[in-house]
């Protein structure tokens, strides 16, 4: 086994060097503290290893992103998103037999108990939908509690046949439109479309480009190795916290505009473009100035270093939803001018700064007729697998044990408390 040296004040320490099947290396820092009575320091855990993991692989450098070994760009034109949930948490592709049982499950755990829809009443109609469903998924701990582990099968099932109907009552209840129930002859991704856009008064069939476009749309979104919120299902996770509480917590972190609200912030740029004249050009000028406190968002990723493999994906099915919709939208028209000028112009094009898979997940989203304050739900709705399979991994981890990172303490040192009258 290969080691890393590290010396403090002099006394040299002896770490193990893990090397993944990819041929990452890491350096084991799991006994150093107890050796050396030192920390290693890293703000927002930029270059730690929260653990080992054999569900996502990335290579920023060359644009790779892979789930099981399975690279992302054959998942996303080959595959259905059941069959990718199916692979996330349990490791495999389904068979025939896997596959027709998995599906029929999801179709039928998909109704929510009518007492929560009672829930909906309470919620004023200006609630943000993230706010409702990451307090209605944890509500679904109350209804189906953790007794074992065929019980915890269950409940994966469950969190992702019911989210779906969830995030389309959280949108009709911000419109005012009654709850259009699912319906047991439709797919995973038509029947969210038909319970978000049907009306019980009016005939509403999903096209095929639309379908085909919310399962890309899932798929490029249903893991991401260790971000945040899958840092943070992990982390609640290791505390034994059950299913439900511990993906509400991973849906919390994603509301973040950091995060998961990156698209949201991509449609205000647009907006904030076209409300100034739609001047493009203008915008790209402040974004090249150092001295602009002004930056496009959607261009560039902080892993992908290259190009973004989902964003590539997604270009394509934008202009074939695009080309059905025959939308005539102004802030499609500046996202378009956006890519070109990335695409083409020396400035972005030195800096790797490409439309990443936020700029095009939002323009998509608008295409379909999805509201801004529904993208986060949308993203969320797609990461459920992964952060299940996570879940999962580190659940059923043997060695596994309760996040408790450390610190460098920074405050003042030992002083006596001073009774009120003498301050």
């Amino acid at each position: 086994m290969s080691t890393a040296k590290l010396n403090v004040d002099g006394q040299e320490y002896e770490l193990p060097v893990v090397v993944g099947s990819e041929g990452e290396v890491g350096v084991d820092i799991s006994r150093f503290r107890a050796a050396s009575k030192a920390v290693t320091l890293d703000p927002g855990f930029g270059n730690t290893g929260s653990g080992q993991s054999a569900i996502t692989f990335i290579d920023g450098e060359k644009g790779i992103l892979r789930y099981r070994g399975y690279p992302i760009e054959q998942l996303a034109q080959n595959a259905r998103f059941v069959d990718v949930c199916y692979l996330l948490i349990y490791g495999e592709l389904p068979n025939k037999d896997e596959l027709d049982k998995f599906r029929q499950e999801l179709t039928y755990h998909t109704l929510i108990h009518e007492d929560m829809k009672k829930f909906f009443e309470g919620y004023p109609p200006t609630a943000h939908p993230m706010a409702i469903l990451s307090s209605m998924v944890a509500s679904l701990a109350t209804y189906y509690p953790e007794l074992s582990e065929d019980e915890n099968d269950l409940n994966i099932v469950r969190l992702l046949a019911k989210a779906k109907t969830i995030a389309a009552y959280a949108y009709k209840k911000s419109i005012g439109q009654p709850f259009m129930y699912p319906s047991n002859d439709l797919s995973y991704c038509s029947n969210f479309l038909h319970m978000m856009f049907a009306v019980p008064t009016e005939e509403y069939v999903v096209s095929d480009v639309m379908e085909d476009a919310l399962n890309t749309l899932l798929i490029l979104h249903a893991d991401h190795e260790q971000n945040c919120s899958t840092l943070t299902v992990r982390t609640v996770g290791s505390s034994q916290a059950n299913l439900f509480a511990s993906l509400a917590a991973g849906i919390c972190a994603l509301w973040g505009p950091l995060h998961g609200g990156a698209n949201q912030k991509v449609l205000e740029m647009l907006e904030m473009i076209r409300q100034d004249g739609g001047d493009y050009k203008k915008y790209v000028d402040m974004a090249k100035d150092k001295n602009s406190d002004f930056r496009l968002m959607g261009f560039g990723h902080r892993v992908y270093k290259n190009f973004d493999p989902r964003a590539t994906i997604l270009r394509n099915t934008v202009d074939k939803v695009l080309a059905q919709m025959g939308t005539n939208d102004p802030l499609l028209d500046i996202a378009k001018h956006l890519e070109q000028v990335a695409l083409s112009d020396e400035y972005f094009v030195e800096r790797k700064l490409y439309p990443n898979v936020d700029f095009y997940s939002g323009i998509l989203y608008r295409a379909m007729g999805i509201p801004t304050n529904m993208f986060t739900v949308m993203f969320a709705l797609g990461r459920l697998p992964g952060w299940i399979a996570h879940w999962k991994e580190q659940r059923d981890n043997p060695a596994g044990r309760i996040n408790r990172p450390r610190q460098i303490y920074t405050g003042p040192t030992e002083r006596n408390f001073v009774p009120l009258e003498q301050r």
